[in-house]
């Protein structure tokens, strides 16, 4: 907890604004003095590589949107425009384009810390299910800005997608139409799209900041899963200690995120995309952007096609459930050597199904799809309830001082 601020001003002016308007107090007590357990991996650094990211997102999105015409006889053109006769245009295309994909790395890297060293047990529920919207958000933004482009993958993408919710009963229809603005994917649909994925990265900017509130309240979680019980030897001051460590992750991560942007800018999109959408010509395999090719491929695994949309939402709001469908009472996989087997078997089988989604929905892939879904649902579902009460975990460390120590004399010896 970063408790009540310590933060001395030492001029007048300072003090009479502190005394008004505490911002600089906020500022120190959440971001300077703020206790941070000792322990922490570099694995706890992406949490600031997604709010760099998701500046940059806002950032590049706001420029581009001065040049985007939202409408389907321009949108396209406009996009060749911002390319070609945009000063500094196709670095801010390619940044944007290319800084979705990495901010989707980022967000999945730390998800994964999460679910392995067990961020989501009490008392960080809400924190966790904050974590969940803010992906949901991501989501529905990720899509509607693919769509803006306005090429074949855009055009048959939104298509398809948005033609799932037909499947609910009674008010698929109306929510289908409703997102259409008409019968059909048209201008009416670009418009919301567009009005959509320029609103929602404000709501995630928001979300996030009820995310670190939750964070300041109940502390941050480490690798050894034991809460801070003494704070002058469990903790370091975020800053220098955490700050240098962001720091140099984040220089890391942009030197990765900007040989994408120079040398491979296209790797991660689709050729298609390059052809203006024609509603009469069908794309012979519609795929869509890399990160939702998971859940695509369960959406494809089931034959029914309510039931594969079901299971596809299933899958991610399953995730918000977490704190109660694990049973154990230890927090982190470093002491539970059962439940780290499951876990990487887990993650192999979601970039499994990331690789299926992008395959045709035909013979073994569709078979493999199913398995791999069974699977990805089972972990949660049973393997984690269950593994609560038969597995025998490692003992524990009493405090985070004591697991530091025991790590440094191991690294002497």
């Amino acid at each position: 907890m970063s408790g009540p601020s310590t933060y001395v001003p030492k001029s007048a002016l300072g003090r009479w604004f502190e005394s008004r308007l505490p911002i600089m107090g906020l500022i120190h007590s959440s971001f300077v003095a703020y206790p941070t357990p000792r322990n922490l991996n570099y694995w706890w650094t992406f949490g600031g590589i997604l709010s760099v990211m998701l500046m940059v997102q806002i950032i590049t999105g706001i420029v581009l949107v001065m040049h985007y015409t939202p409408h389907v006889d321009y949108a396209f053109n406009s996009i060749e425009l911002i390319m070609r006769d945009v000063n500094w245009g196709w670095l801010l295309r390619y940044t944007h384009a290319n800084g979705a994909s990495m901010f989707f790395v980022a967000v999945y890297i730390h998800m994964l810390r999460g679910l392995y060293y067990g961020s989501y047990k009490a008392p960080r529920e809400v924190l966790w299910i904050l974590g969940v919207i803010i992906y949901l958000l991501m989501m529905a933004t990720g899509f509607m800005g693919y769509v803006l482009p306005w090429g074949q993958m855009s055009f048959w993408g939104a298509t398809v997608i948005t033609n799932l919710f037909s499947a609910i009963p009674l008010v698929g229809e109306a929510i289908t139409t409703w997102l259409w603005g008409g019968y059909s994917v048209d201008n009416p649909t670009l418009n919301r799209f567009f009005s959509l994925h320029y609103l929602l990265p404000f709501m995630i900017a928001g979300v996030v900041v009820l995310h670190v509130w939750a964070l300041h309240v109940v502390g941050q979680n480490n690798p050894d899963g034991v809460e801070v019980k003494n704070v002058a030897r469990d903790t370091v001051p975020f800053t220098p200690y955490a700050t240098l460590k962001d720091g140099f992750a984040m220089m890391c991560f942009m030197l990765f995120f900007a040989w994408w942007i120079f040398y491979v800018p296209n790797y991660l999109g689709h050729a298609d995309n390059y052809i203006e959408a024609n509603p009469l010509a069908t794309p012979a395999h519609i795929v869509p952007e890399w990160y939702y090719l998971p859940f695509y491929a369960i959406l494809r695994a089931v034959p029914s096609k309510l039931g594969g949309v079901v299971a596809m939402f299933s899958a991610i709001l399953v995730l918000c459930f977490l704190p109660w469908l694990d049973t154990s009472k230890v927090r982190s996989a470093k002491y539970r050597p059962v439940y780290k087997v499951f876990f990487w078997l887990f993650v192999a089988s979601a970039v499994g199904l990331g690789y299926l989604g992008a395959m045709p929905a035909e013979g073994g892939y569709v078979l493999a799809s199913r398995l791999l879904a069974v699977y990805y649902f089972a972990f949660f579902l049973i393997v984690m309830p269950l593994l609560g009460l038969f597995e025998t975990p490692h003992p524990v460390p009493a405090s985070i001082a004591d697991a530091v120590l025991k790590s440094t004399h191991s690294a002497k010896a």
